[in-house]
């Protein structure tokens, strides 16, 4: 849809703008995500938030440590990080990422709401623009 492979930053922010869609880069120093059997640890990884139709999705990028549950404990700094009520997401979902190549579920139903097609096609698109949902929206439009 794109002529040339793919459009400037400026261009796509504006379109975000004109749907709504705010993104902010966050600073952050490390990122903490705790399942079941592990803690993956991002240090040095690029955090953006982005708000849409009053819900927040966050992306992560970088390479993060696995640490086992059993290793977090030992130093103490991991429970902190708990208490603050910051470093824990809200339990609804949209932080999780589907089976589908890691695409937020979020992310899926945002495209599809916003472009007026199925998930499933909404999914192909995500991938299609490497999870970016403005580029994947415009691509359905």
């Amino acid at each position: 849809m794109f002529p040339g492979g793919g459009m400037d930053s400026r261009k796509m922010q504006q379109m975000m703008k004109q749907m709504g869609i705010d993104m902010q880069e966050l600073d952050a120093e490390e990122v903490v995500i705790r399942t079941a059997d592990e803690e993956l640890v991002f240090t040095d990884a690029d955090v953006q938030r982005m708000d849409a139709q009053g819900q927040q999705t966050y992306t992560i990028v970088g390479e993060p440590e696995s640490r086992s549950l059993g290793d977090a404990g030992d130093d103490g700094g991991a429970e902190e990080a708990s208490d603050d009520g910051e470093a824990d997401a809200p339990d609804d979902g949209e932080a999780d990422a589907s089976d589908d190549g890691g695409i937020p579920e979020a992310d899926v139903e945002l495209v599809a709401e916003q472009a007026g097609v199925s998930k499933t096609e909404a999914r192909e698109a995500l991938e299609a623009v490497d999870g970016e949902p403005a580029a994947a929206i415009s691509s359905l439009q």
